[in-house]
């Protein structure tokens, strides 16, 4: 008897790291000091000696189930763009730039070329956002996941000057709200999602007209990574917070960047709420709050701007190609509001 009689492949988990040097290698920053393969990923914080005192910001997260609309595709290049935009986009809410990413994938059976392809979904995301990815994991694990089977989350840190943290203290009634849109559903939800749509092997390709696409497109669509507008913005417009729109939606998120006394008004018609959130509401008879504890709706991030600065900083977002509206204020008491439509 041998590990591989006992479901560890150990050659192809050689194989798997052959196959995704390739990806990897393209997103290495100029600090990246290790090659792919060593039992510490290095990277050196030179940038730090520009700081007055430089801070570092860290986040994790997974994919979630979302990873079950991917096995029934059977696509898997995408899905690391998820497990990446998770964890920049958190820590894009203090305003630090990413630096490197981490990744977990825990398998079944170790099949490398969709190790490989999903690999290449976590490395189009660190290039996305701007991060290394310096290292990760993939562990096979028989009898623990079943062999068609996987696992995906990540681990990133990023950098800034502790001067320049956004973490909504001065947040003040008056203050807009400024939403910028999101690519669909992103990474959460999928558990009522799935039992909406009774998802299987036999609707996964239905094809939904209000939609436009196939239900399962529409499912799998990549969460949107919000770094390159917040950095583009963040040094020309007084940002005051930052609210990245993942479980929980907007009655969770919003009022985690507000300091104790203010309070979120939203006006629902103020943006177009995507079609996917129209159809999951009706077909699941979902109650309308109930959409608005669950999903982003359409808005990934809501930035709390200083009033004279949100026409500037919509026309900034709108130049870089994203779609951006005055969602709402910030008023005096606690929470949040939503006039809907």
């Amino acid at each position: 008897m041998d590990y591989k009689s006992a479901g560890v492949d150990v050659e192809a988990g050689y194989e798997s790291v052959k196959l995704m040097k390739k990806y990897v290698k393209g997103t290495f920053r100029k600090e990246v000091l290790a090659d792919l393969g060593g039992f510490g990923g290095l990277f050196s914080i030179a940038a730090a000696k520009n700081m007055e005192e430089p801070v570092l910001v860290s986040g994790t997260d997974g994919v979630g189930t979302k990873l079950k609309i991917a096995f029934l595709m059977n696509k898997h290049d995408t899905i690391g763009i998820d497990a990446v935009a998770m964890c920049v986009n958190d820590i894009m809410c203090s305003g630090a730039e990413p630096l490197f990413f981490l990744d977990y994938i825990a398998c079944g059976k170790n099949y490398p070329e969709k190790i490989a392809e999903i690999v290449k979904g976590v490395s189009e995301g660190c290039k996305m956002s701007g991060a290394s990815l310096i290292g990760g994991e993939t562990a096979e694990m028989p009898d623990f996941y079943p062999i068609d089977e996987y696992d995906l989350a990540g681990f990133c840190v990023g950098i800034l000057d502790k001067a320049k943290i956004i973490d909504g203290s001065k947040i003040k009634s008056g203050d807009i709200l400024i939403g910028i849109a999101s690519s669909g559903i992103h990474s959460n939800g999928y558990s009522l999602v799935r039992k909406v749509f009774d998802i299987s092997e036999e609707n996964i390709n239905e094809y939904i007209d209000e939609l436009g696409c196939s239900l399962g497109e529409a499912l799998i669509e990549p969460t949107k990574i919000y770094v390159n507008t917040i950095n583009s913005l963040k040094d020309k417009v007084n940002i005051k917070g930052i609210s990245h729109i993942t479980g929980g939606g907007f009655i969770e998120n919003i009022p985690r960047m507000f300091p104790k006394g203010v309070k979120a008004l939203i006006e629902e018609k103020s943006w177009p709420v995507l079609p996917i959130f129209d159809v999951i509401e009706k077909r699941g008879n979902v109650e309308r709050m109930s959409m608005y504890n669950t999903f982003n709706m359409g808005i990934g991030m809501v930035l709390a701007i200083d009033a004279n600065d949100a026409d500037k900083a919509i026309e900034i977002i709108s130049s870089l190609g994203e779609k951006a509206y005055k969602i709402g204020t910030v008023a005096s008491g606690e929470g949040i509001e939503i006039c809907l439509k």
